[in-house]
This record gives C-alpha cells, sequence and structure tokens, in this order.
C-alpha cells in the first residue's frame, strides 16, 4: 500500500494503519528507559560497573537526543519513511547488542547505538500525527500520545522486574525486537515515499560540533558536586570549553544552508515561548519523576518493587490530563488559556510537595502527585500542537524535532543538577540531625561504614536499613541508637529531596510567565496542509516535484 508522492501527507483509510505504527512506536520506546532502569541493580551486579552506572543512561539520552534535530530536518525533503526505517532497525541492532554485552563499557557502546535509533522514534513519531491530521484535529492525538506515554511508564517497571526474575536482565533488550519488528512491517507497508528536486546535504560537521559542546557542558553538571567541587578548574573548564563550542555553533549554524537547528525557528514568538515552557516543565517533571520514589521508600519507608509503583497516580492523572487537554484544545481551537490554567496546577503540585517532611504519609504523596500529574499533563500536548500550528507544514519535521531536541535536553541537565542539590543538602543536614552520642559513635566507626551512612541512596531501601539495624544489635543500646540515627536519617532525605521540589517550583513558576508570551493562533484546520512560508519569520520549505499523490 505505500506509494510514491510530493509530500508527506497521509490521508485516507491508510492513515489509521500510520497511527497503530506510531502509538506501537512511541509505547515501546517511552517503556524502554524504565525497563532498563528496573534491570540496572541485577546488571551491575552481574557486569561490575557501579562507577559506569550513570553513562549506561548518559550515553542513551546524548545519543537520541543530538540525532533528534537531523531526522527532522532531512525527514520534510525526504520523508519520514526513510529516517523511521533506519532509527527502528538502529533500535533492533542496539538492543540485541546492548543483551550480549558482557562489560559495562560494551553495555554503554551498545546503548548510544540504540539511542541513535531512539532519536528518530522521539521525532518521527509526533510528525507523524501532523502528517496524518490537521492542528485543529491533533489537540486530541496528541493527548492520546501523552497517554502512551503515561501508560508506558506504568507498565514499564512491573515488565521490567518480571522479566528480570524470570528470564534474565538480557531479555530486557530482547523483548524490543518482535515489537520493533512489527512497527518496522506497518511502517514499510503503509508510510508514503516521498521523491522530491531538492536535495538536502546532512549537516554532520554542525551535528559533530554540537555533540562538541554539549557533551563537555554535561559533562560538567554529572561530575560537578560529585567527582569534583562545583568551582574547581575541571568543572569550570569543561563548562568554559563547552560555552565556547556551542556558541561557535551557533553561529555556524547561521551562515549554511541546511543547519542542522535553524536559528530561524527562535525569531517565531510562538516558538521561542514554547520552547522555554517545555524546557521549565521538562527539567520539573525529571526532578519528581527521579527523586518521588526515593522520598517514598527512604522517608516513608513502603516497600516497591520499583518506582513505577510509587508513581503510578502521578502517571494515570497525567494520562487523564493529556486526554482531557487534548480534546479541549480540539473543541475549542485555542490554547493560550489552557496553557495559564495548567501551569498554575503544575505550580500547585510543585507546591504541595515542597510541604512535605519526615513525618508526611502515603495518602497525601498521592493527592500531590495527582495534582502535579494533571499540570503537566494538559500542559505538555498543548506546546506541541501551539509550535505545528505556528509554521507552514512543509518545515514540521524540523520544526517538531527542534522542540523536541530542546525538552530532552531539559532532562539530561535537570538529572546531575537535581541530583547534586539533594546530596549537598542530606551531607550538609545529617550531622545537625545526629546527637552528640550518635556523632562520637558514628566517628569510631570503619570509613567504608561512615560512607554508607553518609549516602542518602545507600540506605534509601528497606532492605539496607534492615542491614544496617544489624550491626547496631553488637553496640550497647544500639537499636535505641540505630532509631535515632534513622530519624535524622529520614529527616535530612526529606530536607534533601523537598530541596529538590522547590528548585521545581522555580522552574513552574517560570514556565507560568512563559505562558503568558505565548501568543495564541488561532488552530487551522485543513488549509494547514496548503500553508507557505512567507512570513520572515519562518523558514522556506523545500521544491518539491508535482508528481501526484
Amino acid at each position: 500500500m505505500s506509494s510514491v508522492q510530493a509530500t508527506n501527507r497521509i490521508t485516507g483509510a491508510r492513515r489509521w494503519w500510520v497511527l497503530v505504527a506510531v502509538l506501537i512506536t512511541m509505547f515501546f520506546s517511552s517503556m524502554d528507559q524504565t525497563v532498563v532502569s528496573t534491570a540496572m541493580p541485577t546488571i551491575i551486579g552481574d557486569l561490575r560497573g557501579l562507577n559506569l552506572y550513570a553513562w549506561v543512561f548518559t550515553a542513551y539520552m546524548m545519543a537520541s537526543s543530538v540525532t533528534v534535530p537531523i531526522y527532522g530536518k532531512m525527514s520534510d525533503v525526504y520523508g519520514r519513511k526513510p529516517f523511521y526505517l533506519f532509527g527502528l532497525i538502529a533500535f533492533m541492532v542496539g538492543s540485541a547488542v546492548s543483551g550480549l554485552s558482557h562489560s559495562m563499557m560494551a553495555l554503554i557502546l551498545s546503548r548510544a547505538g540504540q539511542g541513535i535509533g531512539a532519536g528518530a522514534m522521539m521525532s518521527m513519531p509526533r510528525a507523524t500525527i501532523g502528517d496524518i491530521f490537521n492542528p485543529r484535529e491533533r489537540g486530541r492525538w496528541m493527548g492520546i500520545i501523552g497517554g502512551v506515554f503515561g501508560l508506558a511508564s506504568i507498565i514499564g517497571p512491573a515488565l521490567g522486574g518480571w522479566i528480570t526474575d524470570n528470564f534474565g536482565w538480557r531479555w530486557v533488550f530482547y523483548i524490543n525486537l518482535p515489537i520493533a519488528l512489527i512497527a518496522l512491517v506497518l511502517v514499510w507497508i503503509f508510510l508514503p515515499t516521498v521523491r522530491t528536486e531538492h536535495k538536502a546535504v546532512p549537516d554532520l560537521l554542525g551535528s559533530l560540533i554540537l555533540v562538541a559542546g554539549l557533551l563537555a557542558v554535561l559533562l560538567g553538571f554529572t561530575w560537578a558536586g560529585s567527582k569534583y567541587p562545583w568551582g574547581s578548574w575541571q568543572i569550570l573548564t569543561l563548562f568554559i570549553v563547552g560555552g565556547l563550542v556551542l556558541a561557535a555553533f551557533a553561529i555556524y549554524e547561521s551562515r549554511i544552508e541546511n543547519p542542522v537547528l535553524s536559528p530561524v525557528l527562535f525569531k517565531n514568538p510562538i516558538f521561542t515561548s514554547s520552547m522555554v515552557v517545555g524546557l521549565m516543565v521538562s527539567m520539573g517533571l525529571f526532578g519528581s519523576l527521579m527523586f518521588l520514589p526515593l522520598f517514598v521508600q527512604g522517608v516513608i519507608g513502603l516497600s516497591a518493587s520499583g518506582s513505577g509503583v510509587v508513581l503510578t497516580p502521578m502517571m494515570l492523572s497525567f494520562i487523564v490530563g493529556s486526554i482531557v487537554g487534548g480534546q479541549l484544545i480540539s473543541r475549542t481551537g485555542r490554547y493560550k488559556l489552557q496553557a495559564h490554567v495548567s501551569a498554575g496546577i503544575m505550580i500547585l503540585g510543585m507546591y504541595l510537595l515542597t510541604r512535605m517532611n519526615a513525618s508526611t504519609g502515603y495518602g497525601t504523596v498521592v493527592i500531590n502527585m495527582i495534582v502535579l500529574g494533571l499540570g503537566v499533563g494538559t500542559l505538555m500536548p498543548l506546546l506541541n500542537v501551539a509550535v505545528q500550528n505556528a509554521f507552514p507544514y512543509q518545515i514540521l519535521g524540523m520544526v517538531n524535532s527542534t522542540q523536541q531536541f530542546v525538552s530532552s535536553l531539559g532532562g539530561v541537565i535537570a538529572s546531575p543538577i537535581l541530583g547534586s542539590l539533594m546530596t549537598g543538602t542530606f551531607t550538609r543536614e545529617l550531622p545537625r540531625q545526629l546527637s552528640p552520642g550518635l556523632k562520637a559513635l558514628i566517628a569510631k566507626l570503619p570509613t567504608a561504614i561512615r560512607v554508607q551512612l553518609l549516602n542518602p541512596q545507600a540506605l534509601a531501601t528497606a532492605s539496607a536499613q534492615r542491614a544496617l539495624a544489624a550491626k547496631f544489635t553488637h553496640i550497647p543500646g544500639g537499636q535505641l541508637l540505630y532509631r535515632n540515627f534513622l530519624h535524622a536519617f529520614k529527616v535530612a532525605l526529606s530536607m534533601g529531596i523537598v530541596d529538590l521540589f522547590k528548585l521545581g517550583l522555580a522552574f513552574s513558576a517560570v514556565a507560568l510567565i512563559g505562558t503568558f508570551f505565548l501568543r495564541e493562533v488561532k488552530l487551522k484546520k485543513d488549509e494547514f496542509f496548503q500553508t507557505k512560508a512567507q512570513d520572515s519569520h519562518e523558514e522556506t520549505p523545500p521544491k518539491t516535484s508535482s508528481r501526484p499523490d
């Protein structure tokens, strides 16, 4: 059923099969990260690479984030199909090699290869939705995509734990292969082949410069506060070099014909304000997803088989918010008021999280998560629709992928900053919460045990706390001392995590301010597909052939 045509637009009954392929791709690519997260403790125990733990995720996120704008730009010219197929094949190869890895370095390299494929699966589905539905219709479908993301976040951890326990961690990667194969067949059959007279050369040099600059900056954020102090010459050098390289990248991109990230897009006020709002939402949401499970297990003391169990209320409200918010956009054709309200709800959710402490119950945490999930869920699909509506259809892929790229960077940047903030607060506050007797006792303990006591994540599970309690049994009055220490630990940990939510509250406030700069343009219907780039803030689309559909 695949046909040759001059544009990426998909019409008729074929679009429903394409939609199935999009939803499958979105589901398993979103689920992959949470499935792998659940299996990581087992993987570390097998491959013995705790010092390289973070790079399993960093390599994947870096590779996927940097390739997103390349796929988007080129797919506007040559069609979505070849990049969809390449991305799925690269992801399958990366998954297979990851499952065969026998060292952490091999796993990291194969995860980078997996990330190259994931970049296509992050950008192509949202662009393909734009090929099927006009902006007025698109709201409800972007809401559905948000719901797919939330559902994947719920199912992923439980599935990852079940696969790891019953089949081994390698099958966490192998499970991707049959699902990706189904999506591959659907894409091959139903996505159109686009033929164009316009030839675009990939901006490989620009991409390399971007990777070099981002790698330096992200290494700085990753190592700051853990491997090196924030003000050390190593960290400052990484930030300065990264900043200079990214400045050179911006200059270079403004002077070439086919930039991987077009500076022209940022001259559009809708695009710029949406980027700011999306970046802030991403950074705030990422912190909540990372550290709420730590609060529930380490402070409240509940035992959970995976982070998805803890986050289920938040993800369910995210799904509801995405679907309801998308429907409202499609029915009204407007989005600015909804952006204000959604950002306000997100602020309320973050504020409620900042009110938590060591005596907070799980029921309160659930209510707070539900409020936050509703706010974020109704806001995220809205931003994508507003940006796509502001540009001509002919550059939809580039517009969408640039937005996705900036949003992905938010999560990558937030992780080390928030982790450093939490560790710093915990390390500072724990000694203040200890009694003089406990301080004297801890000073006499072996160095290895003292290091464990000062590590907020080493004692965040019930099993780790039981193991520590056993060590106190040999000390006179040990049980009382242990209870006092555990209370001090929970107070210090809760203060560290709440500091993160305060920063998330600041991110949310900036997002709300950004919504007031979000200019509203009534959502277009089918005239969107005939729109030409005549505005000075819009990029001229490539010339295409007159070959019929």
